[in-house]
């Protein structure tokens, strides 16, 4: 077995179309309020929101996943989320309707993907998502009992590459 893979994230199309829209919104406000105030301090304000908002979110873009010998790590533009084996409990396949009640608490749903701290209304749980397209979902969990979901196109490879790697654990709490 290699010893390193990568998998990138892939945009889709729907996701290129809302991320156009979001900037176009931005630009948009940004100069309705400007022509509202005349170029006052509350534009400049928004503004210089509207812009570190974005940066933030810039940042936080995820670009490819990577599978090696020491754990998982999932990159983004600016940070990256490592996942050791010994601290990963299980990963399963997610289908995309167990998805479907998550709600973005500190996080962008269509900005360049899906990515951040997401409410998960079915378990009333904060999880992690890292996400190009909003489909394909691989649910990792950690001892701590943490959530991450990821999207690939290659889940079957990543679960069997990682479950060759991580050990049962105990996840029954004692009393």
């Amino acid at each position: 077995m290699e010893k390193e893979r990568i998998y990138r994230y892939k945009l889709g199309r729907k996701i290129i179309y809302s991320s156009i829209i979001y900037i176009l919104l931005f630009v948009g406000v940004s100069v309705l309020l400007a022509f509202i105030y005349e170029g006052g301090y509350i534009s400049a304000w928004f503004i210089s929101l509207i812009l570190a908002v974005l940066a933030l979110m810039v940042l936080s873009i995820p670009r490819r996943i990577v599978v090696d010998e020491e754990g998982i790590e999932i990159q983004c533009i600016a940070e990256d989320t490592t996942l050791a084996y010994e601290d990963i409990a299980n990963i399963r396949k997610v289908e995309k309707r167990e998805m479907n009640a998550c709600l973005p608490i500190f996080g962008a749903l269509g900005f360049f993907g899906h990515y951040g701290r997401f409410l998960n209304l079915r378990t009333m749980e904060f999880v992690h998502i890292y996400a190009s397209r909003w489909g394909k979902f691989v649910e990792i969990t950690d001892i701590d009992g943490d959530k991450y979901y990821i999207s690939c196109e290659e889940r079957s490879d990543i679960i069997k590459r990682v479950e060759g790697y991580i050990k049962p654990h105990d996840t029954q709490e004692n009393i």
